[in-house]
């Protein structure tokens, strides 16, 4: 059991900073760099019982929601890296393969989709923002680059 924590961890912050340094990459084009203060207000709310908001940024702020979206973020790459190796086992962590890192990768995506955009009141998959298009085709590279860092941090620390 303690080997799979341990590699849930490593293997989940190495994947989401991996994700951080593509946000950076992306901000030479650009593209604005990640807010987190919303989702850790999102976050937040969860705990008091609201999942579904009309527009998060009019919802009642959060203590320090920006740290807050900070780990959210953090703790929600270290679940995927834990999907993973509880379905493909501590064997894959030991010889990984890049399908299953992708099939997770893209499965978070779906998480953005279905339950944070619609949660923080932007639509599913951000059908309500004016340049939906681009918030998806930047999801899909983001959780793309994501899977790469599953991979790959599996791969450094076998």
């Amino acid at each position: 059991m303690s080997e799979f924590i341990y590699r849930a961890i490593v293997i989940g912050v190495g994947a989401t900073v991996l994700f951080d340094l593509w946000a950076q990459f992306l901000r030479l084009f650009g593209m604005p760099k990640p807010a987190w203060a919303m989702p850790g207000r999102w976050f937040g709310h969860l705990w008091r019982g609201r999942v579904a908001h009309a527009d998060i940024g009019k919802s009642e702020p959060i203590a320090n929601e920006t740290a807050l979206g900070w780990l959210f973020h953090y703790l929600v790459g270290i679940l995927f890296a834990g999907i993973v190796l509880a379905i493909w086992g501590l064997e894959w962590a030991r010889n990984p393969t890049f399908l299953p890192a992708l099939i997770v990768g893209w499965a978070t995506i779906g998480c953005g989709w279905f339950i944070l955009q619609p949660g923080m009141g932007l639509g599913i998959a951000a059908s309500k923002r004016p340049n939906a298009n681009q918030i998806r085709l930047l999801n899909i590279l983001g959780h793309t680059v994501f899977a790469i860092g599953l991979y790959g941090t599996a791969l450094l620390t076998r």
